[in-house]
């Protein structure tokens, strides 16, 4: 606990940015019923009951003090979705920089072992060489501030029924592209 507050007491670094990942389930959830349209003075009503269409997974990322995260919808959250996460963030997104710092929680797809089953032992070194681990204690991932970052897009985006496949990454991306505009980092203190 204590190397993970420290690490996040450090001061911004673009060269070693300290990168918080979590997954979060989601339910993909339907209207049974036509929604009766507001009118005058009348809130929509909705009915209690919904038809399910299956799950889907979110992967987020966020970079805490920079304001950056990245969000990533997959239909499961096996090894195989995690690595090509990751791999995808340390490619793309933080391509040029010298070091990263994942802070993760203790799941069994979250290990370095998931990236050589995945990858191969060469091919996950080299994509590693540049990432340090960080994992929360165990009973402890409140302290992954991605947890903050979900419960945020959660509220904002995903506190209603979205019942596919399809809708579901436009909705998550234009949630994303705003928080990533105007920003947003997480004020985080521990006492």
């Amino acid at each position: 606990m204590y190397a993970l507050l420290e690490l996040y007491a450090r001061p911004l670094s673009r060269t070693e940015p300290v990168i918080c990942i979590d997954e979060k389930s989601l339910q993909l959830l339907g209207h049974s019923r036509a929604t009766l349209p507001m009118a005058a003075g009348v809130p929509a009503k909705h009915d209690y009951k919904y038809t399910r269409h299956g799950t889907s997974n979110l992967f987020v990322a966020v970079e805490p003090k920079a304001g950056q995260r990245t969000v990533s919808v997959t239909e499961h959250r096996g090894k195989v979705d995690f690595v090509t996460f990751v791999g995808e963030l340390l490619t793309q997104t933080y391509a040029k920089v010298r070091r990263v710092h994942l802070v993760l929680n203790n799941l069994n797809t979250h290990f370095r072992k998931c990236f050589d089953d995945v990858l191969g032992a060469r091919a996950a070194q080299k994509l590693l060489r540049r990432v340090e681990f960080h994992y929360t204690p165990k009973h402890a991932s409140w302290l992954n501030m991605a947890e903050i970052e979900i419960g945020i897009l959660t509220r904002q985006c995903l506190n209603r029924r979205i019942e596919d496949q399809l809708l579901l990454p436009s909705e998550v991306a234009a949630w994303q592209d705003a928080r990533n505009t105007q920003k947003r980092t997480i004020a985080w203190k521990f006492t």
